[in-house]
């Protein structure tokens, strides 16, 4: 598959953090597909299943064969227990919490969940399939999850299968010890963190493996030019501050803003294939499409590199 070198990550439309409406979420899309956009990813968890049905709708009537889908397995949606509080979801998500996730890797929880997904989504099929979040979840996900997508994908099911996490190292593992097309590599691969590039990429790059680079901004941190905010979804630390910031300066230097920078740099390396951003709003799509088109000199990584900023 030909992926763009960007991709929509759809979380926010979910309503990550905070509410979005319907007409919202679709100008979103709308604007990321008018953009050139070609890969779409969301998940069952974003927003206990509104990114999925949201999505779907806003990509409902656009030729199939023109974009690339992405979703993933490993938390089942089931309804809340009947004595659970009423109340909001606890997962970041400003959604009603009518329904829980439960943790399944089983081959019967991933045929299940990808079932569920593809009614969300109102669709047929999906491109490319995720196994999520695994970390404390190995031997199932590899004994059972990785083997039922692989199954999927030998009978024309889904086009590819792979693993996203916000770790690099289970990854690696993941690469070494199954036959993935793709990893998502959420966080470790970025201006603030290049631990993905100790052992992950290069073993990417030996085996073919191509590599969706997400949270370029490291939550938040990264997301604006004057650096403030989260890292990794807490308060940022200090020492990661005062380092986004001399990482800011020599941007000035070189006439390229923090955002700018943290979009391009993954694709510097070989095996990344796309960076996944997500967008809650047109107008947040169409300023990360125009800090993405905007040049950055090589001088710019030269002088990070020299300062010890990047590897």
């Amino acid at each position: 598959m030909q992926v763009s070198k960007y991709g929509f990550g759809a979380a926010p439309i979910g309503n990550l953090f905070s509410a979005v409406d319907d007409d919202e979420a679709r100008a979103a899309v709308d604007a990321a597909y008018d953009a050139g956009i070609r890969l779409f990813d969301t998940a069952p968890h974003y927003g206990l299943g509104l990114s999925e049905r949201r999505l779907g709708a806003a990509l409902a009537g656009r030729p199939r064969d023109s974009y690339t889908l992405s979703t993933k397995v490993g938390r089942l949606l089931v309804p809340a227990p009947a004595d659970a509080p009423v109340g909001r979801d606890d997962e970041g998500f400003d959604v009603p919490a009518d329904l829980c996730r439960v943790r399944d890797y089983s081959r019967d929880g991933v045929r299940r969940s990808l079932e569920e997904s593809l009614e969300r989504l109102g669709l047929d099929a999906v491109d490319i399939v995720l196994i999520h979040d695994p970390d404390a979840h190995w031997e199932q996900a590899v004994s059972e999850a990785y083997p039922a997508l692989a199954e999927l994908r030998d009978q024309g099911v889904v086009k590819a299968v792979g693993v996203g996490m916000n770790q690099a190292a289970m990854l690696a593992r993941f690469v070494r010890e199954t036959g993935v097309d793709t990893v998502m590599l959420a966080g470790r691969y970025t201006l603030l963190d290049q631990s993905g590039e100790e052992e992950l990429l290069p073993l990417c790059r030996e085996r073919g493996v191509s590599v969706l680079a997400a949270g370029v901004f490291n939550s938040g941190l990264l997301a604006t030019h004057d650096p403030s905010g989260t890292y990794d979804y807490a308060p940022a630390p200090g020492d990661l501050l005062a380092r986004a910031r001399r990482i800011a300066s020599v941007c000035e230097r070189h006439g390229v803003t923090l955002p700018q920078a943290a979009l391009a740099f993954p694709l510097r390396h070989p095996a990344v294939v796309s960076v996944v951003v997500g967008a809650r709003s047109a107008a947040e799509v169409t300023r990360n499409a125009a800090l993405t088109a905007a040049p950055v000199p090589d001088d710019l990584w030269a002088e990070l590199a020299a300062e010890g900023l990047i590897g």
